[in-house]
């Protein structure tokens, strides 16, 4: 039964492939941002600035009063050591080695000498020295980029925030098959594991991920609220800029 469903998952995302990649040529505009579905994207950015004002900033305005910020650091760091996983993923599907090698190291420096991720020590040792272990950043979603796929129309998501038809596409690829929280490789190769498959386990610590990641934007939401005249556009041209640029490997992140 596991099987079968593995086997839809894989034959609808290899369509998506597909169907992205035929319409690449079409969907990308180098005189502006291609937003053909604005009058929607609108309407589903207006949703998640209403569910985020009442429920998600409220709540990680509450998470940033309690939570000490030494703690609040480790809690991210603990995040970003999983997020590794996803990132030499998509390094070796680029055929970045470096990245993935540097990746890998950074992993197993901070999973085992730093407890689990808790205390990014690879970073330390990038800034007191010439080796280069700093955080990158990779997903499905820029692997296909790197392959020549266009992004698509841009796309807002409902809760997600911005994206396009690649990025989803990318997101749930991930999701599925790489991220260790939602589903990753602990779910493909310790399925066995019934302890760390548990929803029972995965549910909050997906919530805890997206508290604290909320938690961090608080201070960049205030300086868009006072910078832009149109937060929509705002945000659309500033996620696609960013993706161009995180494609192209001309980005200080990756």
């Amino acid at each position: 039964m596991i099987n079968m469903i593995h086997s839809k998952i894989v034959a609808i995302l290899l369509a998506g492939v597909f169907l992205t990649g035929c319409a690449s040529t079409k969907f990308n505009n180098e005189n502006g941002p291609y937003d053909p579905l604005e009058p929607m994207n609108r309407a589903v950015f207006s949703f998640n600035e209403m569910v985020d004002d009442n429920v998600f900033e409220p709540v990680a305005r509450g998470y940033k009063k309690v939570m000490p910020d030494p703690l609040e650091l480790v809690v991210g760091n603990f995040f970003s050591n999983l997020n590794d996983v996803v990132v030499i993923t998509n390094s070796i599907l680029q055929l970045n080695y470096e990245s993935a090698l540097a990746t890998g190291a950074r992993l197993l420096i901070n999973t085992t000498f730093g407890i689990f991720g808790l205390i990014d020590i690879a970073s330390d040792i990038s800034a007191a020295s010439d080796v280069n272990l700093s955080k990158r950043n990779e997903d499905f979603g820029q692997t296909l980029g790197h392959y020549g796929i266009g992004s698509g129309p841009y796309v807002v998501l409902p809760l997600l925030g911005p994206s396009s038809v690649r990025d989803t596409f990318g997101i749930a690829v991930d999701s599925f098959f790489m991220d260790p929280v939602t589903q990753g490789v602990t779910g493909v190769f310790l399925h066995n594991v019934d302890y760390i498959n548990s929803t029972a386990v995965r549910i909050p610590i997906a919530a805890a991920r997206a508290v604290d990641t909320r938690a961090q934007l608080l201070d960049v939401e205030k300086t868009l609220e006072e910078a832009a005249l149109d937060k929509y556009e705002f945000m659309r041209d500033a996620y696609l800029q960013r993706r161009t640029s995180l494609v192209n490997n001309s980005s200080e992140e990756k």
